[in-house]
């Protein structure tokens, strides 16, 4: 068991003794913010005094009577109105490195509460190309689903894909008078987008049009065979473009339930609403109300139109009423833009007032725009949204110039997959670095630059220590590990506090704070290395000792890009 969780659980049963009614799953051990003070604390003993009105330092004091960590901590110190401070024995942290250098964990265990997970992102529309707006949400979603299941959850990952809807009456008409069968068998997205360009301006100006777009949309809604087939091949051809982008990120589905998938149970849906007075009429339509919620009392969420037709309000409960009983999940994620938090925050009202009786957690994790350095929203130079298919070629482009430039002596195969490896993953971590609710500014010389917070950093770190293995004749991984500098010390300490990161940026949601924990790994390794001869070390148990660190941290950062979806090389 690891150090932080042994602590934690001792700490737990001396709280328990003191104060039997406790809820002590809020008793947590967390890493010190300034490892001065040490590297565990606890604050937890702060909130159990508050609620009881007692004197938090007299509480720490009596816990603290109780509690033996002697085997893995110096003294314990208690700081302020009543933190605790645990400071690891050298012993405990070499053990610790062992174990792991033996492969019995990696500074992270699997839960023992497992929960489901149902994750929604990406969610591209059917018929138009995939664009930067949608790597937010795809880069995001995958990294959230990649760190759940590490640490041990069951995660269901759904591409709810817009495949239904106004859109399809346009492109039935563009499809019947105006395919192009040459380019759609080139490209069939962009024949797809022409048409559906073409008849939707012709709509605007025309009425006749609008109203043989709504005829083929009504025709496609009863069941149509004709209109079935076509709209049944654009969801293929579709799903070509998406398969193809989503093998070049290594991003994976569980299942691809669109829209339309809910249409049959949108009716009943709403039936159920007006039933149970959850929902009703307004001016001709169906609404849900919340008059008992000051910040959505303005703004009711709207499920059948006064022409009888529904919305995605509609297909997002009816969606959730699903998600419910095929998964049973704990936790529903939904992954989007933040111009929808409205439009979450009321489904997830009426969804409270429909099933009060859920245990299911709904989050939307919400995210910023992308930037171009102008600080307007990225756009290609003729101001049309850049596709996503374009904007990785462009990556691998650029990494293979710097590849090519950095390793000429490499062959043009090997060159060409470390650009495909550093471009994607550049992208990727340049995404998923800043905060996830902040805008961020898109710069190629910043992502792609082997210095600085960036994946290429990373890349060069990992195949940096490969390099010494290369080097290495003999040493062992699995050596006695013996620490003695300060920054052999430093850099222990620092892997040891990889799973907690992992479970914070589970919690939150968040994966910058992985992002940060390893770019840091990487610094405090650079400052081993260069204080701490490796392969020069004055004896071979330093040395197997130092081999032994250098392993434990390339393991970390390979794990650690891999929860972000970005993949390492060799050598670089």
């Amino acid at each position: 068991m690891l150090p932080h969780k042994q602590i934690e659980l001792k700490l737990q049963s001396a709280v328990r003794e003191i104060l039997p009614d406790a809820d002590v799953s809020i008793v947590l051990v967390r890493p010190c913010p300034d490892p001065k003070f040490g590297d565990y604390q606890s604050n937890a003993l702060m909130s159990l005094a508050k609620q009881r009105k007692m004197n938090p330092r007299q509480l720490a004091e009596n816990v603290l009577a109780k509690l033996d960590v002697s085997d893995i901590c110096e003294k314990v110190e208690i700081a302020g109105a009543g933190f605790l401070n645990f400071r690891l024995k050298p012993a405990a942290l070499a053990l610790t490195l062992e174990a792991a250098a033996r492969s019995v964990h990696l500074f992270f265990e699997k839960t023992s509460t497992p929960k489901t997970a149902v994750i929604d992102f990406s969610s591209p529309n059917v018929a138009k190309p995939m664009h930067v707006g949608h790597i937010r949400s795809t880069i995001l979603g995958d990294s959230l689903a990649r760190a759940l299941r590490l640490l041990g959850h069951r995660v269901v990952t759904d591409n709810h894909i817009g495949d239904w809807g106004t859109q399809f009456g346009m492109l039935l008409v563009g499809w019947k008078r105006e395919l192009n069968s040459a380019a759609l068998a080139t490209d069939a997205i962009g024949e797809m987008e022409r048409l559906y360009k073409k008849i939707s301006a012709e709509c605007k100006e025309n009425p006749a049009v609008l109203e043989a777009a709504r005829q083929e949309l009504v025709k496609l809604q009863a069941g149509d065979a004709e209109n079935l087939k076509i709209w049944r091949e654009m969801i293929a051809l579709s799903q070509k473009q998406f398969d193809a982008i989503y093998g070049r990120l290594d991003v994976k589905f569980d299942v691809t339930l669109g829209e339309s998938f809910y249409n049959d149970k949108l009716a009943p849906l709403v039936d159920e609403l007006l039933k149970k007075g959850i929902a009703r009429e307004s001016e001709g339509a169906i609404a849900i109300f919340f008059e008992d919620n000051p910040q959505l009392k303005a703004h009711p969420a709207l499920i059948r139109k006064s022409d009888g037709g529904f919305n995605y309000s509609t297909t997002d409960l009816a969606t959730l009423a699903y998600r419910l009983e095929k998964w049973n999940p704990d936790e529903i994620i939904y992954v989007t833009d933040g111009r929808q938090q409205l439009h979450f925050q009321q489904i997830f009202a009426a969804f409270k007032k429909w099933h009060g009786e859920s245990k299911a957690k709904l989050a939307h994790v919400w995210f910023g725009s992308i930037l171009g350095e102008d600080g307007k929203p990225f756009k290609t130079r003729s101001g049309e949204t850049v596709k996503l298919s374009d904007l990785l070629n462009e990556a691998e482009d650029r990494a293979f110039k710097i590849v090519s430039e950095k390793s000429s002596e490499l062959p043009d195969a090997q060159r060409k997959e470390i650009a495909r490896v550093v471009g994607i993953g550049a992208v990727k971590y340049a995404d998923l670095l800043p905060n996830r609710q902040s805008d961020y500014v898109f710069s190629w010389d910043k992502m792609l630059a082997l210095q600085g917070n960036t994946a290429p950093y990373l890349q060069y770190a990992y195949a940096r220590i490969k390099s010494i293995f290369r080097k290495a004749e003999s040493g062992s991984r699995e050596a006695e590990i013996k620490l003695a500098a300060p920054e052999e010390i430093v850099l222990a300490k620092h892997l040891l506090n990889f799973g907690l990161t992992l479970e914070a940026m589970a919690e939150e949601y968040r994966p910058n704070f992985l992002c940060n924990y390893l770019f840091e790994l990487a610094g405090k390794f650079t400052s081993f290395y260069e204080n701490c001869p490796v392969l020069k070390a004055e004896n071979e148990t330093t040395r197997n000792s130092r081999l032994a660190l250098c392993d434990l941290t390339a393991r970390v950062l390979k794990q650690g890009l891999d929860v972000l979806g970005i993949e390492v090389v060799e050598q670089m």
